[in-house]
């Protein structure tokens, strides 16, 4: 299939831009079906697998759409995790970055109350896991008269984790008059189901997994003893010598226990799994991001919402339960056209396990045998030596496309009756400065926030120390990193 530039759809100069900016390039097969019908505002139900490119495919679209003057949400995306609620949220601010749409996440684990204060500002997304956005919708602090496009993702994950009630409570409150677009890498019966009572006759949209995706991930496996698993992994780890691995453990014990252990053997490493309060994942997940220690050891809530395209392994450390959880664990690697491995720990009690998994992915997993002493003697000392490098750290995607944004923080806001048009009003006067130059504006109680785009920010800050907003002199200075 020839692929298109993103130039040839129906978007906006300020997306083309920040795709640019992230390096987006050509749209991944997924991206081509679905781009050009969401853009028509038809009802989407897409089978695709992890890693594809599924939050560009719908986030373009939603950025596109979305009415920058519109105060209400306009659009609602319901994830299974807090971590790819997160991670989309991201991705779509990344999106409309210069178009300036303001997107958030609600999730639990966070205070509600400083959710409902965000959700009275102006915001064009709200993207959420569905018992937290539930809540607000039954309390009324999540305003849904204004939406008119509806993203279910990983949608076989909502159904696993028992979210799909609440996913059809939250349905049934919204407006009928509204594009639905369901994404999954699975269509169990259940989802099918979803699909034909909420959804009016939806466009399906089936990306085939391809011999070419399996070619990108070389799969092995390790028949092991439970008491010898930690001695294989750290042979392992001597000859294939990663640059960024992630481990998957079954429990949050055993990703303690094992953490604990690797510490003491030297290796730059952390953890990630449900026991840990939201905050600390998220940090010990934007230091993995950018290089800082090369082994995350995490339970399943990490198979989904990590968007890394550099991770080159995957171990499996304990053979995952359910079939599924084995592909978006091993999807973490061979990302963005890159090639990665995945190696799977099996014991000799698990092979009802391992044949699930191979008849889920079409495949015999290939046995290997123990490293020899030999082997392992030989890689040692690059091994060593990669273990007492500082890595390098990488560009984060935010900060890209960030890279020529000033953010300013103006000590005024609702309770002096100043709204974003007021701002723009003001700023666009400028010499040299137009609103095309203003972007993401957040205005709050007492204090505002607002996004000056292309370079322009040092000049802005200099000329409203000394310009009045509706007759109003605010303090003005450069935001600090929050």
């Amino acid at each position: 299939m020839t692929r298109l530039s993103f130039k040839e759809y129906q978007i906006s100069d300020e997306i083309i831009r920040a795709l640019d900016s992230l390096g987006y390039e050509r749209p991944t097969e997924v991206q081509q079906e679905v781009v050009p019908v969401a853009l028509q505002k038809k009802d989407l139900s897409v089978k695709s697998q992890t890693g594809s490119g599924k939050t560009a495919a719908f986030g373009i679209p939603l950025c596109e759409l979305v009415e920058w003057e519109e105060n209400k949400p306009q659009a609602l995306v319901l994830t299974p995790t807090r971590e790819l609620a997160d991670q989309v949220k991201e991705d779509i601010t990344n999106i409309g970055r210069f178009k300036r749409v303001k997107a958030i996440a609600i999730y639990g684990k966070q205070p509600f109350n400083r959710q409902k204060i965000e959700l009275k500002q102006k915001n064009h997304v709200v993207v959420g896991t569905p018992g937290r956005i539930l809540d607000h919708i039954e309390k009324g602090t999540l305003n849904l008269q204004e939406i008119k496009y509806l993203v279910i993702d990983e949608a076989d994950e909502m159904l696993n984790m028992g979210f799909i009630d609440q996913v059809k409570a939250i349905i049934r409150e919204l407006p009928t008059d509204r594009m639905t677009m369901l994404f999954s890498a699975t269509l169990p019966e259940d989802i099918e189901k979803l699909c034909h009572e909420y959804m009016k006759n939806p466009i399906d949209i089936e990306i085939q997994a391809t011999d070419k995706v399996n070619d990108r991930i070389n799969h092995t496996l390790f028949v092991v003893p439970e008491n010898e698993k930690l001695e294989l992994f750290k042979d392992i780890t001597v000859i294939e010598n990663p640059d960024s691995c992630i481990v998957f453990c079954r429990t949050k014990d055993r990703v303690d226990e094992l953490v604990d252990q690797l510490d003491r053997e030297g290796y730059t490493c952390d953890k990630i799994h449900g026991g840990m309060v939201q905050e600390d994942r998220f940090a010990v997940m934007n230091d993995f991001k950018r290089g800082e220690f090369r082994y995350l050891i995490a339970t399943d809530v990490a198979a989904r919402g990590i968007d890394i395209d550099s991770i080159t392994h995957v171990i499996n450390y304990d053979i995952p339960l359910e079939k599924e959880s084995y592909v978006h664990r091993t999807g973490r690697t061979g990302r963005a056209g890159k090639t990665g491995k995945a190696i799977l720990f099996v014991t000799e009690y698990e092979d009802r396990f391992l044949a699930d998994i191979e008849a889920y992915i079409g495949f015999e997993i290939p046995r290997k045998n123990t490293p020899t002493k030999d082997e392992v003697t030989q890689a040692k000392e690059a091994f060593v030596d990669k273990m007492d490098e500082l890595p390098e750290l990488k560009i984060d995607k935010s900060d890209q496309v960030s890279q020529d944004i000033m953010k300013l923080y103006f000590n005024g806001g609702k309770k002096k009756k100043i709204r974003a048009v007021d701002f723009v009003g003001t700023i666009a006067k400028i010499e040299g400065v137009t609103a095309q130059d203003i972007g993401i504006i957040t205005i709050q109680e007492n204090f505002s926030y607002i996004d000056i785009l292309n370079g322009k920010g040092p000049l802005v800050l200099s000329v409203m120390k000394s310009t009045t907003i509706k007759g109003k002199q605010l303090k003005v200075h450069r935001a600090k990193e929050r």
